[in-house]
């Protein structure tokens, strides 16, 4: 595919995505339509403070350095201009990524580099979490 390609393809999913921000919000789902028009802004500055973070480890550093180049590169598995579909494999990508953070770090860390509304920060780190054993219990 060559230069045009691409940007046919990224405006197709702008454009997408704008239809389904304006529809949810047109559906009465205002603060659904705000949270997904600002997830991408917000994990795009949420990556790049945890890079920068001193806190962070640097295996962790290097699993959201990845998790960046796979969310801004253009070649996916399943396209961005497919809707829902085209955005799951980001999603799982950048849950892993928040998912090595959190296991290597304290919640605290990534709460401190969250711009955006505290409760989609809590929805997205419940997402995160679902699947995570929960650690042994002691025996008596």
């Amino acid at each position: 595919m060559d230069l045009s390609g691409w940007v046919t393809l990224l405006v197709a999913a702008v454009v997408i995505w704008t239809v389904l921000v304006i529809a949810l919000y047109l559906a009465g789902r205002a603060l659904l339509a705000r949270e997904l028009a600002l997830l991408l802004p917000n994990l795009i500055r949420l990556f790049g403070g945890l890079l920068r973070d001193p806190r962070v480890p640097l295996h962790a550093k290097v699993v959201l350095g990845l998790a960046s180049l796979w969310l801004a590169s253009p070649i996916d598995l399943i396209p961005d201009f497919i809707p829902v579909a085209g955005q799951l494999d980001d999603v799982i990508v950048a849950s892993i990524a928040l998912r090595v953070v959190l296991a290597s770090s304290e919640e605290r860390v990534v709460r401190d580099h969250w711009r955006g509304d505290a409760a989609t920060l809590d929805r997205i780190l419940r997402i995160v979490r679902l699947g995570r054993r929960a650690p042994p219990r002691a025996l008596p």
